[in-house]
């Protein structure tokens, strides 16, 4: 008994010194752990963003790309915006027009998410009902972004459902044009098809309160609304920058339901750089592209100057 465990004590590495230095692999073994993640994010983002980048001082006519470094491409963008003042140039116009959308789009997804979530989190006590409830949120995703569009245009058209209703009701006597093809159409398509990206991190967030801080505030005689305002608003503020984020970037970038809903009538940025591409203008779509990047990052850096997101990831 004595030799076999001499025996294997022999057998057993003798422990490190203290000031010995780490070993190669667990020196690199952070890093071949991080090598997947990296490699995706090097192929499938900072490449293409390169390219992009790259292509946009590209020279074109309109039979030919030829590779070259000018800067004529960004200078075509603003093209007229200064000599036409103080008339704004049809970019400046067609930033605004994208403004403005996404400005209303993240308010009422944010009051919309925000209610939702405080409904989940606050007021179903069950986990098993919250759970569902949540997953109910995210089933319009089992479809089609343009399904979803589509199935607005039964209902707004001149001789849609509501239209039949209102003039039925008595309340309009001719069918209301406004309903669809209109600036409101493609809100209403935005708040649609994008609350769901506000109602998930504000749920996250949310759920992770201490129901103690609310009960402390009541105790001390804090109203609904004091409460609201000093408690679970500053203590979901991560998740709301989240979900602020994700509804800015996809509406900023979009031209698929301003087109459908919009009766391609209605500009936006990322209109405009889907029609350069149809007409194989790559050069200055790619122009378009990094100035609409650099403005959609100066958004999301404003708003994580104010909120660390890094507490919710």
């Amino acid at each position: 008994m004595a030799a076999s465990t001499a025996t294997a004590t022999a057998t057993l590495p003798a422990t490190a010194p203290a000031g010995a230095p780490p070993s190669v692999r667990s020196r690199w073994a952070p890093y071949w752990q991080a090598a997947p993640l990296t490699a995706v994010f090097l192929v499938f983002f900072i490449l293409p963003l390169l390219a992009t980048f790259i292509v946009s001082f590209w020279n074109y006519t309109e039979y030919s790309i030829e590779p070259d470094f000018k800067i004529q491409n960004y200078i075509d963008v603003f093209d007229k915006c200064v000599s036409g003042l103080p008339d704004l140039c049809t970019t400046f116009k067609t930033y605004i027009s994208t403004l403005k959308f996404c400005l209303i789009v993240w308010l009422s997804t944010l009051v919309l998410g925000f209610t939702v979530s405080y409904y989940i989190a606050f007021e179903i006590r069950r986990p098993t009902t919250r759970l569902i409830l949540a997953l109910v949120c995210t089933i319009p995703f089992w479809t089609s972004n343009v399904i979803r569009m589509i199935s607005w245009i039964p209902l707004l058209g001149r001789n849609g459902l509501i239209n039949q209703m209102l003039i039925g009701l008595g309340i309009v006597r001719d069918p209301q044009d406004w309903l669809l093809y209109s600036d409101f159409s493609v809100i209403l398509a935005f708040v649609h098809l994008n609350t769901v990206f506000m109602i998930v991190p504000i749920v996250n967030s949310m759920s992770r309160i201490d129901r103690s801080l609310i009960e402390a505030a009541y105790d001390v005689g804090a109203t609904g609304w004091q409460t609201l305002t000093n408690v679970v608003i500053p203590l979901c503020k991560t998740g709301i920058a989240i979900g602020s984020i994700f509804v800015i970037t996809v509406v900023m970038g979009d031209f698929i339901t301003i087109g459908l809903m919009g009766g391609q009538q209605i500009a936006s940025i990322g209109k405009t750089i889907n029609v350069e591409i149809s007409y194989l203008q790559f050069p200055i779509a790619a122009a378009n592209a990094i100035i609409l990047l650099a403005v959609v990052m100066m958004i999301i850096a404003a708003m994580v100057r104010f909120v660390d997101i890094r507490k919710e990831l």
